[in-house]
């Protein structure tokens, strides 16, 4: 399927002049990773227009906040990351459109992106390699399957909301569904 500025804008919230901007990248991406169906387009533009806000960010904001000093090892959300250097909580904080977080996660991206984000972690900032990150993430955690099964709260959990057996209602998932919603309407899904 091929994308266009009014169903990137639609699917992940932005105008339609930075949604331009993202249209190629994206097409790439989703061309590579098989990411074609209306379903599972729609529930990847959901998930990067969130996770990006709205396609403004590349990098996750950095305060630190009580949680990204958790990303400093010896925690367990370190250990958890693959952060085993000082310093590694805010060299390997979140990039790319669907925010790749810590040493183990660009370890693993560097390898499946054949890029060299450890020594170059600021390379998920470049559009393409933005857009390729994401779904590259999206096709290792077979998230296709999800969305094509209209498990749009199964992919959301798989992305960053948390354990799939939980009862609650997961942070940010009226954002998602809102985006997912529109994205299904300009797809025709």
């Amino acid at each position: 399927m091929n994308l266009t500025a009014p169903i990137v804008a639609a699917g992940c919230g932005s105008i339609v002049m930075r949604a331009s901007q993202w249209v190629q990248p994206l097409q790439a991406a989703c061309d590579k990773y098989a990411i074609s169906t209306p379903l599972n387009i729609a529930a990847f533009l959901a998930t990067i227009g969130v996770e990006s806000g709205r396609l403004v960010f590349l990098k996750e904001l950095w305060g630190p906040t009580q949680a990204q000093t958790a990303y400093e090892p010896p925690s367990k959300k370190a250990s958890e990351l693959g952060n085993i250097q000082p310093g590694d909580g805010l060299r390997f904080c979140g990039r790319g459109l669907i925010q790749i977080t810590g040493r183990r996660n660009y370890t693993l991206a560097a390898v499946g992106l054949d890029l060299d984000l450890l020594n170059h972690p600021d390379l998920l900032e470049q559009p393409v390699n933005a857009a390729m990150s994401a779904a590259w993430y999206w096709s290792n955690r077979k998230l296709n399957a999800l969305a094509d099964a209209g498990n749009f709260l199964g992919v959301s959990r798989a992305v960053n909301l948390g354990s799939p057996t939980s009862k609650a209602t997961p942070n940010g998932y009226s954002e998602r569904l809102a985006l997912y919603s529109a994205a299904k309407k300009v797809l025709g899904a």
